[in-house]
């Protein structure tokens, strides 16, 4: 395997990776035990993190991105996403009042919320369609050169 390759399949396993537990294990138990508003609190900080790991891993899988059609627009996608999210964030920053611990604009609040669950899932289903594509293309690459020095090869 080569050091990019590691270094690809490395940076989308600690976006998405950290992504996923985050929001499997962590948000539930933080709002069991915080309470659903310190726990947005909470997820307000952390969600700032998750982006800046998202942008710097979609510059490590950009040049690989360009190896086959899906690599590329489940890239793009991903790109897309983020941004969104980036976006989306200080508008429900903004409804968030920290020193109170309470939501401004519920109604609004959770519409904007529903839009970045929405992107951040379609962000997640594409990490997956470009984790596959990434496995897909290695396994091909193995097949069609057995005798091949793998360690010139890119995902």
């Amino acid at each position: 395997m080569s050091a990019y390759r590691f270094l690809c399949l490395a940076a989308l396993a600690f976006w998405m990776g950290g992504f996923t537990f985050y929001a499997l294990v962590v948000v539930p138990i933080g709002g069991r035990i915080l309470g659903s508003i310190e726990q947005g609190l909470v997820t307000q900080q952390v969600t700032q993190w998750m982006n800046l790991l998202g942008a710097l891993s979609l510059a490590i899988l950009l040049p690989g991105s360009q190896r086959s059609r899906w690599l590329a627009l489940s890239w793009l996608v991903m790109a897309l996403t983020l941004g969104i999210l980036v976006w989306l964030h200080p508008r429900l920053d903004a409804l968030i009042d920290g020193s109170l611990h309470a939501v401004s604009d519920e109604s609004r609040f959770y519409r904007w919320h529903q839009a970045y669950l929405a992107a951040v899932t379609v962000q997640w289903a594409a990490a997956v369609v470009h984790l596959w594509c990434m496995a897909n293309s290695s396994s091909r690459q193995q097949a069609a050169a057995p005798g091949r020095d793998q360690k010139t090869s890119l995902p």
